[in-house]
């Protein structure tokens, strides 16, 4: 497929522009490009055919089904969309006076406040962009807490070997030194491990629970104790609350600083490279570092002097949190346990279809999400993870996520989210199971696949090694 700027000639558009009904403001020559800008020209219809072969090429939710491990790629309802949509939250603009923008903070409130009640805060902050940077900004308010104590030998971030690979990156960046425990043999976390690791450097442990594998730690309330013991926090990965929301607390755990994916447990817009939402919540002890917010509900100041400053402009992406705000009013508090029952549901019930063909590392239940390996499949019959994977978008759907947690080899996991019905779950387990038998009967067939999509298997060893970072585009024909 050619990139829009080789479909690009010189002298064509489709711009048709009313007459200006407003005076002209020339823009100041010394604001103005020394060249014109390097921009794609072409006619209406070539751009609509365009996007739309790009459409064809992509696969959403909306698409079919999604289990991409720890992603929680559930459905956004349209009624989100249409909420986020309304003039007064669409076309508004970060440097109005607080009295113009009560209704904005006013949902701003409204989802904080319902946060706070899941999550087990006291205070919640929407000004991270995303997950790891809701990390990075939580890591930062450990990191002024224990500055603020005089306490700064505390340099360590522990981090289990299970966890999510922007833990130990945002640990990293954040300026600690980051210290991997192994996991015991259950999955979850080794006590003794954590017990020898733990010293005066720590400065707190990061963690999710349930766990990557999606397991229920048993053990969190002595996990987190530890750790307070020792003098460190604890943050709460809040990547996988989709099983626990309404449930039980991670504040209630022992946690004391959390992120929240509002683009996966909250149901707002996942992946396309966003915008996304790292919202982040703590206890008492940590809110006089939060980010800067602005302003508060009636527009007094929202600022303290030990806050750790600004992580990104304004308030954050609004109107994500207008999304999650609609989501959670829609729902309300009877409703929001049900998403995790019904997650955990999903899961078991698909985990334990596969069981028949597919090993399962851990016993017991899982909660949202269970791990699958392939590894003697591929000892016996040399068919991958990467291969199975493959082979599953022959059959309509979305891969699970693969080789991951690095604990188990050749890893497949598998997230089926509450929004799927029975039927499409039994239609994927009917995909795996057809595919288990195709790897035993013909193998190489599965090394070929995808062999029904748009794209085939890309040359990975060399988009790797040979990557075309950037395109010179000659749009002068």
């Amino acid at each position: 497929m050619k990139l829009i700027f080789e479909k690009s000639r010189k002298g064509r558009g489709c711009d048709v522009l009313p007459p200006c009904d407003v005076p002209i403001a020339e823009l100041p020559l010394s604001l103005g490009r020394k060249k014109p800008a390097r921009l794609p020209e072409l006619d209406e219809n070539e751009i609509s055919r365009h996007y739309s072969a790009l459409a064809k090429r992509a696969f959403g939710v909306n698409d079919g089904f999604y289990p991409l491990g720890s992603c929680t790629m559930k459905y956004n309802p349209k009624l989100n969309e249409e909420a986020a949509g309304l003039p007064g939250f669409r076309d508004v603009h970060p440097l109005q006076p607080e009295h113009t923008v009560q209704g904005c903070l006013k949902v701003l409130d409204i989802a904080a406040e319902s946060l706070r009640e899941i999550t087990g805060m006291d205070a919640m902050n929407f000004q991270p962009a995303a997950g790891a940077h809701g990390e990075f900004t939580g890591l930062l308010l450990i990191k002024a807490w224990h500055k603020s104590r005089s306490d700064t030998a505390r340099t360590k971030i522990i981090i289990p070997d299970s966890a999510h690979g922007t833990n130990p990156a945002s640990a990293a960046m954040a300026g600690f030194q980051v210290l991997n425990i192994a996991s015991g043999p259950d999955g979850c976390v080794d006590l003794a491990a954590l017990k020898a690791a733990v010293g005066s450097d720590t400065a707190g442990l990061m963690l999710t629970n349930p766990n990557t594998v999606g397991i229920f730690d048993p053990n969190i309330l002595e996990i987190t104790g530890i750790v307070h013991e020792a003098g460190g926090l604890n943050y709460y990965d809040g990547a996988n609350l989709n099983a626990i929301m309404g449930i039980v607390r991670p504040g209630d755990m022992g946690f004391d600083v959390i992120h929240l994916n509002l683009h996966k447990s909250f149901s707002t817009p996942h992946g396309g490279g966003g915008p996304g939402s790292g919202a982040v919540g703590c206890k008492k002890l940590l809110a006089p570092f939060l980010p800067l917010a602005g302003c508060d509900l009636e527009g007094g100041a929202a600022a303290s002097p030990q806050s750790i400053g600004r992580v990104r402009a304004f308030g954050g992406n609004f109107l994500v949190v207008v999304k999650a705000a609609a989501y959670l009013l829609t729902l309300g508090k009877e409703n929001i346990p049900e998403v995790a029952r019904n997650a955990v549901l999903n899961a078991n019930y698909m985990m334990e279809k596969l069981r028949a063909k597919y090993p399962v590392p851990y016993d017991g239940p899982c909660m949202h999400e269970f791990v699958i390996s392939l590894e003697k499949l591929k000892e016996t019959f040399g068919v991958s993870a990467l291969d199975l994977a493959k082979g599953l978008q022959d059959k309509g759907m979305h891969p699970p996520t693969i080789y991951f947690p690095l604990i188990v080899h050749e890893a497949l996991m598998v997230e089926p989210t509450e929004t799927e019905s029975r039927e499409t779950l039994d239609t994927a387990v009917e995909a795996f199971m057809t595919l288990y038998d195709q790897a035993k009967a013909d193998p190489e067939s599965l090394h070929a696949a995808p062999v029904n999509t748009v794209i085939g298997r890309p040359d990975d060893v060399k988009a790797a090694r040979q990557p075309v970072l950037r395109y010179s585009a000659d749009i002068d024909r």
